[in-house]
Formats: C-alpha cells, sequence, structure tokens
C-alpha cells in the first residue's frame, strides 16, 4: 500500500479552532497549528498514541500568552501522512527533528505525552546540537513499552493487549475496521487487570461509559498500524530507552501520574512504575543536565482534563531555565 494523505481520508476529519497547516518534510507532509507571539518562547507540543494536536486545544489557549506554541499530527496520526511500515521511535523522531528545522526554525522547548514523551526524549538525546532548549516527558512509558524492559514490567504487561486487540480488530490503515466487532470481543480478549480502561482507550476517556458504540474521533484520525508497532516492539527498533536517556543533553522535567501495579501479578496501570521512573531519572542525571521529577494526582493525559495544571506546571519550570 502506498503513503496515505489526509485528502484520501477527508471524511475522518472535524472543523476546530486553531487553523491546520502542512510542512513538506520529505517522506511525510506533517499538519500542525501554530498560536501565540514568535517572539515569545517556542514550544512544540508532541501528542500521545491514538492522539491528535487538538487534544491540547485548551491548554494552547492557556499558553500562548507565554509561548508561541507549535502543535503537530505526527507520522500515522491525525492529517499528518500514513505510512505503513515505517513506523517506530527512529522515524517519528526525525520528522520532529525535521520540524523544528523548517517550521520552529529556532531552539524550542519539546514537551511530549506518553509515547509523545518518548519521542521527546528522542530528539533531547540524538537532535543535532541547538535544536531542543528543553524536554517535557508527561507521563512517558520509559521501559514499559519495551518487550522486556531492564527494570519493572514491558508492554504485554501493561496496554500491549489493548494494542493487540486494536490491531487485530481494526487493522492497519483500518483495512478491518470492525468497530463493533472490538467493542464486544474487548472482556474475553482483554485480561480483568485491563477492564477499569476500556472506557478510556475505547471511549471519550470516560472509564465509567465504557467503550463508544461507534469509532470515536481520535482514533478515526489515527492508523491502527501505530498499535501494532508498540505490540510487537518495532516501534523501539534500534532504540534501547536506557542508553537513549543516558544520552540527554537538555534539561527535562519528567512527570509521573496515576498508576497501580497489581502485587500479584506485576502488570501495571500506567505508564510507569516507581522503580521505572525513577531508574529514568537516574539515567538522565547521569548525563549531568538538571532532572526536576514531578509525581502528579492526575490522568494520563493531565493536558486534556486539567489543561490550567498542566499549563502552570510547564510555565513555572520553563522559567527555571537559564
Amino acid at each position: 500500500m502506498g503513503i496515505s494523505e489526509a485528502a484520501d481520508r477527508a471524511d475522518s476529519f472535524v472543523a476546530h479552532r486553531f487553523t491546520e497547516q502542512l510542512v513538506d518534510l520529505g517522506e511525510i507532509r506533517m499538519n500542525y497549528v501554530v498560536e501565540g507571539d514568535p517572539s515569545s518562547p517556542a514550544l512544540l507540543l508532541v501528542p500521545a498514541q491514538g492522539e491528535s494536536w487538538w487534544g491540547y486545544e485548551d491548554a494552547i489557549d492557556l499558553l500562548k500568552s507565554e509561548f508561541q506554541v507549535f502543535a503537530i499530527d505526527l507520522r500515522g496520526q491525525g492529517r499528518s501522512t500514513w505510512t505503513p511500515g515505517r513506523y517506530n521511535l527512529g522515524t517519528w523522531g526525525a520528522d520532529v527533528e525535521r520540524f523544528i528545522d523548517l517550521v520552529v526554525r529556532r531552539p524550542v522547548i519539546v514537551a511530549g505525552n506518553s509515547s509523545g514523551g518518548l519521542i521527546a526524549a528522542y530528539v533531547a538525546a540524538y537532535a543535532k546540537p541547538g535544536l531542543v532548549r528543553g524536554a517535557v516527558l508527561e507521563d512517558p512509558p520509559l521501559f514499559s513499552s519495551q518487550a522486556a524492559p531492564p527494570y519493572g514490567p514491558g508492554m504485554m504487561q501493561t496496554l500491549g493487549p489493548i494494542f493487540k486487540l486494536w490491531a487485530k480488530w481494526l487493522g492497519p490503515q483500518w483495512s478491518i475496521g470492525d468497530w463493533t466487532g472490538m467493542v464486544k470481543a474487548a472482556p474475553q480478549e482483554l485480561p480483568a487487570f485491563l477492564h477499569p480502561g476500556i472506557g478510556f482507550m475505547m471511549g471519550d476517556g470516560d472509564p465509567e461509559a465504557g467503550a463508544s458504540a461507534t469509532p470515536v474521533q481520535h482514533l478515526k484520525e489515527y492508523d491502527p498500524e501505530w498499535a501494532q508497532a508498540w505490540a510487537d516492539d518495532t516501534a523501539n527498533a534500534g532504540v534501547d530507552h536506557a542508553t537513549m536517556l543516558a544520552q540527554i543533553k537538555t534539561p527535562v522535567l519528567l512527570t509521573h501520574h496515576f498508576h497501580m501495579t497489581d502485587p500479584g501479578t506485576g502488570q501495571l496501570m500506567g505508564a510507569m512504575t516507581d522503580i521505572q521512573a525513577a531508574q529514568a531519572r537516574r539515567l538522565m542525571e547521569s548525563t549531568g543536565r538538571p532532572v526536576t521529577f514531578t509525581p502528579l494526582d492526575a490522568p494520563h493525559t493531565m493536558h486534556d482534563p486539567m489543561a490550567q495544571q498542566y499549563a502552570d506546571v510547564i510555565t513555572d519550570w520553563v522559567k527555571t531555565l537559564s
């Protein structure tokens, strides 16, 4: 299958309150928005898996008075190009680096949530010098999104079974698209520890509401091949988390949100265990760069339901940078 452009999926999208733009990065065209004064510090927001830029809409409204805010759709999400067989941290990270070079064109703070936080860590470690001022890692799945991590539970003890479910029932590029079958199968195919998360991962974010009867908007805009890449660990191809963290070259703000580990099985509901967060902090601190660790009583995607707190945490931390 060839590269899929947004025009091929035009009926998948809805209007938003900020103007969307496209930039040609070579292999892909990346969709983005930019708000705020160009003379303000630059801030780049990188969404989580299954989230388009507009998950940050409320946060952008709050941040644009202090920053020039850029928010992107990663390849395989939103209006950016879908690239079958080309979803991994290296390609996502290279896209972000090219975007900074071509669009931001000055040093930027990169703030990513979940897998977006892994991408923020990647560019903080591997981007060419001078592009990244600092990295905000908003509840990233460090180690826990690897198949066999050196610390704590791996992908199949966390959200891996949900990603396998998405890949099985939706298929690459929505080639199967059996949402109804997936919702029906979820209670049987997912381990019991993930049942409370069905409404969050397959609905509109309300765990009490359960799965949506029809595909939710943020997943309509998402290539389910992303899910397969994390389930089979090809998303981490060539990128070891411990090695990456030990090469970060910028100040870092690491936040850690709600998490719960089953004492009998070690299965994790959340992004990281306390041990994984501590080891990530240790490795980043070994570089000599300043690391701020902030535990928060917040959901995984804090920037959406708690936009004001998210904006305050970032703004306060940026004030500590030289």
